[in-house]
């Protein structure tokens, strides 16, 4: 079985959903908003301060670290200490390092579900987890799916579509600065599925399945 499912998604596509249900098939916990209260605890930062935060762009401090960059210290989890950066590092930077230390700790406590943050990349690339134990899954849907489904959740009809778009944008940038891969590129996963044409059900199905093995 795949200890860890990391649930990467598109605006509107449902992902958050399907990452709950799976959590809920294989009986093992799910994180996504979670990871900024954690975070916030181990950090020192304030849990409004990472949300207004986690996903602004600046110059990929984290990106350099990521590859080998002097900043690191020493150990098999590549763990940064928040309180030593936070006077170098951009804010952006110091937000996803905190929640880049919470995805490891909880995964260390055993199986579990992760919806987005890089936490495809970030255990992909900790020492501590094996590479066998992880299924990173991308869910993307086709336009019109997303729109409808922002919708239903309160978007305002004549802006949704710009807005969808917008935040897809601002999710992929995200993920391209902070690691060397591609939001969204199929060899980057394990399983790419498509909610508008699977359902949430078969897709969180399908996900769990497939972990099981």
């Amino acid at each position: 079985m795949k200890k860890y499912i990391t649930i990467g998604r598109e605006f509107g596509s449902k992902g958050k959903e399907i990452a709950k249900l799976v959590s809920e098939k294989l009986n093992i916990p799910y994180y996504d908003s979670e990871i900024i209260d954690f975070a916030a605890k181990d950090s020192g930062l304030s849990a409004e301060f990472i949300k207004e935060n986690e996903q602004k762009i600046t110059s990929g401090w984290l990106y350099t670290l990521l590859l080998g960059s002097g900043y690191s210290v020493p150990g098999s989890s590549g763990r940064l200490n928040i309180n030593t950066q936070s006077q170098t590092a951009p804010l952006a930077d110091q937000v996803f390092n905190a929640q880049r230390n919470t995805i490891i700790e909880l995964a260390k406590k055993g199986p579990c579900v992760f919806l987005g943050r890089c936490s495809d990349y970030i255990l992909r690339h900790c020492e501590e987890i094996s590479r066998e134990d992880l299924l990173n899954v991308f869910i993307y849907a086709d336009l019109n799916f997303k729109v409808k489904t922002a919708i239903e959740e309160g978007m305002d009809p004549q802006t949704a579509e710009r807005e969808v778009k917008l935040i897809d944008k601002r999710r992929a940038n995200h993920y391209n600065t902070f690691t060397e891969r591609t939001w969204g590129k199929r060899d980057h996963y394990d399983l790419l599925l498509s909610s508008s044409s699977l359902g949430v059900e078969t897709a969180a199905q399908i996900i769990a399945e497939v972990a099981s093995k």
